[in-house]
């Protein structure tokens, strides 16, 4: 089965939730007390992965949310799909530690639950987030994406919902709680795949610094400098053949044209307007749905990666994507 796109759009309300607004209030009480019980709310690394069925819906799913993100994976014994996705999520959920629950629902099991969420095939994956229950995608799906859904997942559930996930105990993992994540791979030394990769760009060998960029995540993949080296140097090899006056004048004349709008979007981050890339992009998003929709979307994330997450014009900018997202 293929991917469908990964917009988060459609938010539909469950029955049984609280208000968003009610739902912040409860998690910002649920923190309060248990700082004043002395914080013994962490929960172990095997709690990050849950098997929950109609039952337990509500107390495992409903009401967590209102702390921490809940994303839902169904999926069935009998689904080959489902046990290429399955692992993957667990990984990631063991990864971002405590920033998401993973909630595993047997659709063979659990007919009634499969029908309330409207699903039509497995694998499928959903989030609530304080209550409200969002569509994230249906078949397998690349890491990649995957990753760039849950960080805009968790983002928006800080950003509207003041959701901060859950507290891990790491040492209940015990000897054997290396097993629980992935191996952590010695980070470096990558001085002379990160000097290679700067000859490359001042060499205009876009190509080359691509390559030596990703040799570095490949063993790294939380490399800083790495990351931010790779998104610019891909910024710089979409425009390098661009007309800027063709690409600006298409713009200007084709404003429902997703293509012309990204396009236009990379120049103006290489001109240094950066609001107006990041403007362009979020207003692209509001208007389209689907795959375009999806597409600008991804854009946008890809440049971010390129003026670095702590700049005020990316948060910013990430704030306005939830707002036409959600």
């Amino acid at each position: 089965m293929q991917p469908r796109n990964m917009s988060m759009s459609g938010v539909v309300d469950l029955a049984a939730v609280k208000a968003a607004g009610e739902a912040k209030v409860k998690a910002e009480q649920a923190r309060a007390e248990a700082a004043r019980q002395g914080g013994g709310g962490a929960v172990p690394p095997s709690a990050l992965v849950i098997d929950v069925d109609e039952a337990g819906f509500e107390r495992d799913v409903l009401q967590r949310s209102a702390e921490v993100p809940v994303v839902i994976d169904f999926w069935a014994e009998w689904c080959e799909p489902c046990k290429q996705l399955g692992p993957l999520l667990e990984r990631l959920a063991q990864e971002y530690n405590g920033r998401f629950l993973l909630a595993k629902v047997d659709v063979d099991a659990n007919q009634m639950l499969m029908q309330q969420f409207g699903i039509q095939g497995i694998p499928a994956v959903f989030a609530v987030v304080a209550g409200q229950a969002l569509p994230l995608f249906q078949g397998a799906a690349p890491e990649a994406q995957i990753r760039q859904t849950l960080d805009q997942l968790i983002q928006v559930g800080e950003e509207r919902f003041g959701l901060t996930g859950i507290a891990v105990d790491t040492a209940a993992a015990g000897p054997e709680g290396a097993e629980e994540g992935p191996a952590e791979v010695p980070a470096g030394p990558y001085d002379a795949l990160l000097e290679a990769a700067v000859r490359a760009l001042d060499a205009n060998d876009f190509a080359g610094a691509v390559q030596a960029y990703k040799n570095v995540l490949s063993d790294d993949p939380a490399n800083t400098e790495a990351k931010l080296g790779l998104a610019q140097a891909e910024l710089l090899s979409r425009v390098r053949d661009m007309d800027p006056q063709q690409v600006r004048d298409d713009a200007a004349e084709k404003p429902g044209d997703v293509a012309a709008q990204i396009a236009a979007a990379d120049l103006d981050l290489v001109g240094g307007h950066v609001e107006d890339a990041f403007g362009r992009l979020v207003e692209t998003v509001r208007r389209n749905f689907g795959d375009d929709r999806d597409a600008a979307r991804l854009r946008l994330l890809e440049l971010f990666e390129v003026i670095g997450p702590e700049d005020p014009r990316v948060v910013a900018a990430r704030t306005a994507l939830a707002r036409v997202l959600f």
